[in-house]
């Protein structure tokens, strides 16, 4: 498809629609906008304007004019993803959602929070504890990356053994439409099966259907009690085979956490703090909560009864909130640590079964020892969701290129083969779309392209995220 390219009479009439205020034409400020996490500057791109409506009639007002002038347009958050889905790759304006950021609404009674798409999850977290009620969803990034986002890629996160991926817990959506209509799916209501699940449809589209202007969020009462244990092992093996055993035993975690050896020892780099058994294989890390605290004791006693059984080398308990957040500490800088080693990697997110998790380790094993690279690996054990990061460390960027290209097709494969799939919170965005096309059931993909064709038939909303262009 041929797309408009902005001009400044373009850049005039956003700023009629919007105010000057709101607009972003120069460089230095829209830089920030050309990229995400990803380190790789070949998913960079400028855009060519930004701009940054201050409610969902303005939302409305520009994605009106996009349509009708075969504009793209990404939306984006809070910029933290791991798949460069929110990046101007095919050109157009960047919709940033960062002033849409109040809490509109807590419901004590129906335990809802209404909230506009720009405030960060920690934000939302905290919120929700000073009504003594709990917001589940827990991405590593949760400081950074917003609420909008969360939804728009489902996040996952340390909590979803227990608690479910962000869709768990939406329960209403206002949405502007590729041709600028504003619509509303669902509300407060628990049950409602009136029509098709546009929500869920949207919860994790990652702005190629719509534009999420307003959340309704289910809370809980506030757990009142907490433990965390971490748990070495001096063989990697040895820490994954005793996860399947954990999540059968009767217990369902609040979070069963992994980190290898290298992750380990970047992350004592990064955060210039000794950690225990730091020398060991991997790490374990398991929480438990409850309503009760002779529940969380009876729990946590047996997941570590489970663990030293099986090869643990000890088992370190934490039931206040300074020792858990060390704990924690550790396992959610994992990211940042891994730009100490090698400030260039591509951060994997593959899904398999629980059962198949230590099968998919060894494989990840087997190809790093193939090409001669490094590939740490930390993640969610408990719902079989694996970060495996494949260093560039000194390499040119040919060989680079060469050698992560091979890795990722290895890898992929191996990770089909074990029933799973390339992403399992982090999103396709652009990066994982030529692997999603080879790896998917042609007729599966065209349904997707169906429902795509449907909702932006002019294809303007963030075009070559998810579907190839």
């Amino acid at each position: 498809m041929q797309y408009h390219k902005i001009n400044a009479e373009d850049i005039k009439e956003l700023i009629a629609l919007i105010g000057v205020a709101n607009v972003v034409v120069e460089e230095d400020k829209m830089d920030m906008y050309s990229r995400d996490e990803v380190s790789d500057k070949n998913w960079e791109k400028m855009p060519e304007v930004v701009v940054l409506p201050e409610n969902t009639q303005q939302v409305s007002a520009v994605m009106k004019w996009a349509n009708n002038k075969l504009v793209p347009v990404i939306p984006r958050g809070g910029g933290t993803g791991l798949a460069a889905g929110a990046v101007p790759l095919n050109g157009g304006l960047i919709l940033s959602l960062e002033r849409m950021n109040q809490i509109l609404e807590i419901d004590n009674h129906n335990l809802f929070m209404v909230l506009e798409p720009g405030i960060s999850t920690g934000d939302v977290q905290r919120a929700a504890k000073e009504h003594g009620l709990f917001y589940a969803g827990d991405p590593c990034s949760a400081e950074s990356s917003f609420i909008g986002g969360n939804v728009a890629t489902n996040a996952g996160g340390n909590r979803a053994v227990k608690y479910g991926t962000t869709s768990r817990h939406v329960y209403g959506l206002e949405v502007v439409m590729p041709n600028g209509d504003i619509v509303t799916f669902g509300g407060k209501n628990v049950k409602d099966v009136s029509g098709y699940d546009v929500i869920h449809l949207l919860v994790g589209s990652e702005g190629t259907l719509g534009v999420i202007t307003k959340i309704w969020l289910k809370l809980m009462p506030l757990p009142k009690y907490v433990a965390t244990l971490l748990v070495p092992f001096k063989e990697m093996q040895e820490a994954i085979n005793v996860v399947p055993k954990i999540m059968t035993a009767g217990i369902i975690p609040t979070c069963l956490e992994f980190m290898d050896s290298e992750s380990i020892k970047a992350s004592e780099l990064y955060l210039n703090k000794k950690l225990p058994y730091s020398d060991c294989g991997a790490y374990i890390i398991c929480q438990v909560d409850g309503t009760t605290e002779q529940q969380v004791e009876s729990e946590y006693e047996i997941i570590g009864k489970i663990c030293l059984d099986n090869a643990a080398m000890e088992v370190f308990v934490s039931d206040n909130m300074a020792s858990e957040e060390r704990i924690w500490k550790a396992r959610k800088a994992y990211a940042e640590a891994l730009r100490m080693i090698s400030p260039v990697y591509c951060m994997e997110d593959i899904v398999v079964p629980v059962s198949n998790i230590p099968k998919a380790l060894e494989e990840i094993d087997k190809i790093a020892k193939k090409f001669k690279c490094r590939i740490p690996s930390a993640g969610h054990a408990g719902d079989g969701n694996i970060h495996c990061t494949i260093l560039r460390e000194d390499r040119d960027e040919h060989t680079w290129h060469e050698l992560k290209d091979a890795v990722l097709e290895e890898i992929y494969a191996a990770v089909y083969q074990l029933e799973g799939s390339l992403t399992g919170e982090h999103g396709v965005g652009a990066k994982r779309v030529e692997a999603q096309a080879k790896h998917m059931d042609p007729t599966a993909m065209g349904v997707l392209k169906a429902v795509k064709a449907a909702f932006d038939p002019n294809n303007i909303m963030n075009p070559g995220k998810v579907l190839p262009l």
